[in-house]
């Protein structure tokens, strides 16, 4: 996918092909590098493939295009998911994933829009990026720019009181050409989010916040893309995508399984794994 390119996928089986590809090119990097975040990487990376692959513009030999959409990985530390699906669309050659946090490596341990092409904003401190995404969109509107906004959050992240302020501005400006996702896996780095800061209802608030909900399994891909379709026609306010997802998804080796949070795959459990992303 090296021009530009608008949903040109729109075939559900192809979609969850290109899924399972994202995610043994997440657990080879992971691998190679021992260091890295698995579970937040696999949980999102349905709903990230669809959105690059199923709706996003853009235009991998010319990152700057100006008519891309953006795409914002809020949670940072998830950079091996945004890294395999640059790969996957283009935007440098596969092996380069090899590198995952190599001294010198464009593909750092977050995101770092100053190493690689194509990363709009560097990532990490989390709580940030829905901000970032709020500029982003309105200086779009000023240039009467009909380019789209996304950005993923994880749960977790959530607590942070800077989102909350953010979904504010957003409501406050009608910032329509803006789609959030709340990858809600139900773990973070210290254990399950309702036991660090509860975050339920979490539908509720962001509708109390004026903005417009939609619930989803984000491992459906026919209600991932329903729901990004449901998010583009939605006219007046900003629409947030709230998915209902598993942490490590794709292995029961990672599944829901807190400590792989930050941890890594050994040789062993890669091979497995891949086996059962496959059969899946």
């Amino acid at each position: 996918m090296s021009t530009a390119t608008k949903g040109k996928i729109t075939d559900i089986a192809q979609l969850e092909e290109i899924s399972k590809k994202i995610r043994i090119n997440i657990l080879h990097m992971l691998t190679l590098s021992g260091s890295g975040h698995t579970g937040g990487s696999l949980s999102a990376a349905d709903i990230a493939t669809a959105i690059y692959f199923s709706k996003m513009k853009f235009d991998a030999a010319n990152p700057k295009w100006e008519e891309r959409d953006r795409f914002i990985m809020s949670k940072g530390h998830a950079a091996p998911l945004i890294y395999a699906l640059m790969a996957e669309a283009g935007y440098f050659p596969i092996e380069t994933i090899d590198s995952l946090r190599k001294i010198e490596s464009p593909l750092q341990g977050h995101p770092c829009c100053q190493k690689l092409p194509g990363i709009e904003v560097s990532t990490g401190s989390l709580g940030q990026g829905l901000s970032v995404a709020n500029g982003m969109a309105l200086g779009l509107r000023l240039d009467n720019n009909p380019a789209r906004v996304f950005c993923i959050m994880g749960d977790g992240e959530t607590q942070e009181g800077q989102v909350w302020e953010a979904a504010m501005t957003a409501a406050h400006y009608k910032i329509d050409t803006l789609c959030a996702v709340v990858d809600c896996n139900e773990l973070q780095i210290d254990g399950a989010v309702e036991d660090v800061m509860g975050i339920q209802p979490i539908h509720d608030k962001w509708e109390a916040f004026g903005w417009h909900a939609i619930n989803i399994d984000g491992h459906d891909m026919e209600s991932i893309i329903s729901a990004l379709d449901e998010a583009e026609n939605t006219k007046g306010k900003p629409t947030v995508i709230i998915a209902n997802t598993t942490k490590g998804k794709g292995s029961v080796l990672f599944e829901d399984k807190v400590e792989f949070h930050g941890v890594t795959p050994t040789k062993e459990e890669f091979e497995q794994a891949v086996k059962e992303i496959n059969n899946g």
